[in-house]
């Protein structure tokens, strides 16, 4: 089983920018100083919900610091990017750190993001298979040219992310999965999926065994089928006291939950719901490892049991304070772990 940060970049009432970023850096340290897996970075444009407007480039400052952690992005915003410059920031970064790096990308939302980016609503709406595609056959071809969406004559994939590893695959890619159409498109292409930390482990059970379908009647070897490795974004608070651990995110992340998620504004000043606050972190201190050690090292493999799961992206600074949020990667690393082992 492989454990992993989810890395916001949370920015909780009262914080600065600068505050959340330097939180994020850190967590990213830490993670490798505890023995974990892995960091995901998070992308959020114009909102506190999230301070890192590029998690490219968070990620390339962070395997930098570090040696054997593996740094993704979680995830990249198609739509809003040339899927060709996505490309090579990828190879670049798979190249030179030595194979450390994955490609998380998804469609995003109906946002403002849309409008200053230039791309428009239809990159959301329609075209993000298309770009996904392009990425693809950036990422796998020596020479690429342009489709209709993005029309350009053929020139040469610069550097090449097969090329300097002696032949081995470019970076990994992975897909945000929210519907049925996008586990439809993951599996179609045999790529990885990342589930969101809001789904619990009978619909991420359900989506998995979709994928699987889809899989197979695609033509994908029972080996693709059976080893694809998807990940399960969640929450993760460990305390001496079940009950204290949910205390520690009841009193910050409603805060923070509440100012970022209302800053989010549509292209297209469609009406939109927002969950309640409160409820949501309760909901979500139910459904991922929050407790005493012990009770997140079971939730955690009950997950992996239920679904076939084995990868996690865990937000590990819903506490919004840096040293709450260090000690609470170093318990996850040293208690809960060597329990999953």
């Amino acid at each position: 089983m492989r454990i992993g940060s989810f890395v916001l970049a949370a920015q909780f009432p009262g914080q600065g920018h600068g505050e959340a970023l330097h939180r994020a850096v850190r967590t990213a340290e830490v993670c490798e100083e505890a023995g974990l897996e892995s960091a995901w970075i998070a992308e959020h444009h114009f909102v506190p919900y999230g301070t890192c407007p590029s998690a490219v480039t968070l990620a390339a400052l962070l395997l930098g610091r570090t040696e054997r952690l593996r740094v993704g992005t979680a995830v990249t915003v198609l739509p809003s990017a040339h899927p060709v410059a996505v490309g090579e920031q990828a190879a670049l970064l798979h190249l030179t750190s030595g194979g450390r790096f994955t490609l998380g990308v998804g469609r995003g939302g109906p946002w403002v993001d849309l409008e200053v980016f230039g791309t428009g609503l239809p990159a959301y709406e329609q075209h993000f298979p298309q770009s996904l595609d392009l990425l693809l056959r950036w990422l796998r071809e020596p020479r690429v040219a342009g489709d209709e969406r993005f029309p350009f004559r053929e020139v040469a994939v610069v550097p090449r992310p097969d090329e300097a590893l002696h032949g081995t695959p470019g970076p990994e890619v992975v897909i945000a999965c929210t519907s049925p159409k996008s586990v439809k498109l993951a599996a179609e292409r045999g790529l990885a999926m990342l589930l969101g930390m809001h789904v619990g482990d009978e619909e991420k059970a359900e989506m998995l065994a979709l994928w699987r379908s889809h899989a197979r009647a695609s033509g994908h070897s029972a080996e693709t089928v059976a080893t694809t490795g998807h990940v399960s974004a969640g929450v993760a608070q460990v305390a001496d006291d079940g009950p204290e651990a949910t205390r520690t995110l009841l009193k910050s992340m409603p805060g923070w939950l509440r100012q970022g998620l209302a800053a989010h504004v549509t292209v297209d000043n469609r009406p939109r719901a927002m969950r309640d606050p409160y409820a949501y972190t309760e909901l979500l201190c139910s459904l991922h490892p929050v407790g005493t050690p012990r009770l997140c090292a079971d939730r955690l493999a009950a997950t992996s049991e239920r679904t076939g799961i084995d990868r996690f992206a865990l937000l590990v600074e819903g506490s919004g304070d840096l040293a709450a949020t260090e000690e609470n990667v170093r318990r996850l690393g040293a208690e809960v772990l060597p329990r999953l082992r």
